[in-house]
């Protein structure tokens, strides 16, 4: 974990305003509250490190509030963003049932509120509770199948159709600021945008300058504000 001083935050996962989101919405009350008698829960600022590639993993991530980007590093220093993880989701939870080191980094990308689970507390309710320990292989498997797309994406489709895709999968994932709005909820540097796409920052300033004057977008500081989704979505490339 980063050096920066993070200071605990008292939740209970019973009353948990994310657990509706979350692979424990269906836990018995007792497996709750057993929870929340061993977890800790950290309030972290935008920038700090949960956890770091090639590490042992010692539990399991639940985010309450905020959003976490989990990246590679390459071999040349550049961060390549796997997903964005917001309330609700859990993290570390693949490399734990595998007993493998962490196969990627965590960074907190706003000021957060993450829950801590250690993990023998973690195993002993997962082997307690078959329909969770199903809903975590399900997750694990769609893991696999967004991980297999991605791959697709890098290897048949352009730079600009990369790009139109992320900004619709930002759209469906984290929706909108408020009702009526179309101004996309996660606020992302032109860099960590770029790591998304797998490209060059100075590349994805200039696509969403293109985007923007094509009448597709509209650019709302670090936000994205969806000004035409059929065109956007006709961009990626999705019918081919």
């Amino acid at each position: 974990m980063s050096a920066r001083k993070s200071s605990h935050v008292d939740l209970q996962c019973q009353f948990c305003q994310s657990r509706g989101e979350s692979h424990f919405s269906e836990l018995p009350e007792q497996d709750l509250e057993a929870l929340s008698e061993h977890k800790s829960c950290v309030a972290y600022k935008k920038g700090q490190t949960l956890f770091y590639e090639g590490t042992r993993p010692m539990g399991v991530f639940c985010i309450n509030h905020g959003k976490v980007k989990v990246y590679k590093m390459g071999s040349n220093g550049k961060e390549q963003i796997l997903f964005i993880a917001k309330p609700g989701d859990f993290l570390g939870y693949r490399s734990l049932l595998s007993e493998e080191f962490y196969g990627a980094s965590g960074t907190v990308l706003e000021q957060a509120a993450i829950c801590f689970i250690p993990k023998s507390d973690f195993l002993t309710i997962l082997n307690r509770n078959p329909g969770f320990f199903q809903k975590l292989m399900k997750a694990v498997c769609h893991e696999l199948g967004v991980m297999e797309d991605k791959l697709a994406q890098l290897a048949q489709k352009s730079v600009r159709e990369r790009l139109a895709a992320t900004i619709i999968m930002l759209k469906e994932t984290y929706g909108m600021e408020g009702e009526g709005s179309q101004v996309i909820d996660i606020a992302l540097s032109r860099e960590d945008l770029a790591n998304i796409v797998g490209t060059a920052t100075e590349t994805v300033i200039r696509l969403l300058s293109e985007f923007k004057s094509d009448g597709l977008i509209a650019l709302k500081g670090k936000k994205i504000e969806v000004v035409d989704v059929q065109r956007l979505i006709h961009e990626a490339d999705f019918y081919a």
